[in-house]
């Protein structure tokens, strides 16, 4: 956890998340929430903006909400075009510039190098950041449940070149297990390949079921070898009043989450 960013956002007086889950001290990583932005109405107030430009409907409230983010970050973060795939993006000096430029149509990214600041926006999906024990690299990943089923968090950690038991992942505020009603689709995407994962699977009505996002993601990561795995607490339709949920509210705004590496050893 870095002390440093959480005593800067208490003096702010903003409820972001600064997520503890053991990553080295040069990791930083934070997570926004609905506070301290100025857009209006049910993308009230801190809408950091969808993958594209064009679906800002509020886009120069977007424009001030990523200004004052950028007040706790090191760097303009490196967004993505994000599409619900499983496409990793290694970000390093050599291409950062075009990529901020141009943001890359993947739903992840890792980078080894110190200052690049890694992004994804979620409403309900789930945000995964990733980092090895040794603080050498990091990675963000955008998990929506087709992204999960088809292997995102599987791609990033490929992409990290890192020992799976040598990483630590942390699980952002999504859609919980009580909101998250699925249809048969759902459930064989994650079932047909897992048998196993009806345990994340609760019968609800007729055809459908309540999905747990953050045990998916989980057992996902415990199966590919990650056996640090912290966060996952957050459900944002049922609090509403912090975070923006796209089924809650199809009319509605964007949280970042984002990690990048400090310099130094």
């Amino acid at each position: 956890m870095n002390a440093s960013l959480s005593q800067k956002l208490a003096q702010a007086a903003l409820d972001w998340i600064v997520p503890v889950w053991g990553a080295p001290a040069r990791v930083n990583a934070l997570s926004t929430t609905r506070s301290g932005g100025v857009s209006v109405g049910a993308r009230t107030s801190l809408d950091i903006g969808a993958a594209l430009p064009a679906h800002d409907v509020q886009h120069d409230a977007v424009l001030e909400n990523r200004r004052r983010l950028a007040q706790f970050l090191p760097a303009t973060p490196v967004w993505l075009s994000q599409v619900h795939g499983v496409d990793v993006v290694r970000i390093d000096g050599g291409n950062v510039s075009n990529l901020l430029a141009s943001p890359p149509t993947a739903d992840a990214a890792v980078t080894r190098v110190p200052g690049i600041v890694l992004g994804v926006r979620t409403a309900d999906c789930l945000p995964v950041l990733f980092a090895d024990r040794g603080g050498t690299v990091i990675g963000a990943a955008h998990a929506g449940w087709r992204g999960l089923a088809a292997g995102i968090l599987e791609a990033t950690l490929r992409a990290m070149d890192a020992p799976p038991n040598d990483v630590t992942a942390w699980l952002g505020p999504a859609i919980g297990p009580r909101k998250f009603e699925v249809g048969r689709d759902v459930f064989t995407a994650f079932c047909d390949n897992d048998a196993d994962a009806a345990c994340c699977f609760v019968p609800h009505r007729d055809g459908k079921w309540l999905a747990d996002l953050h045990g998916l993601a989980r057992r996902k990561l415990e199966h590919a070898g990650v056996t640090a795995i912290a966060g996952g607490g957050h459900c944002t339709m049922t609090e509403s009043h912090r975070f923006f949920s796209f089924r809650g509210d199809k009319d509605t705004g964007r949280m970042a989450t984002l990690a990048w590496l400090a310099p130094g050893a």
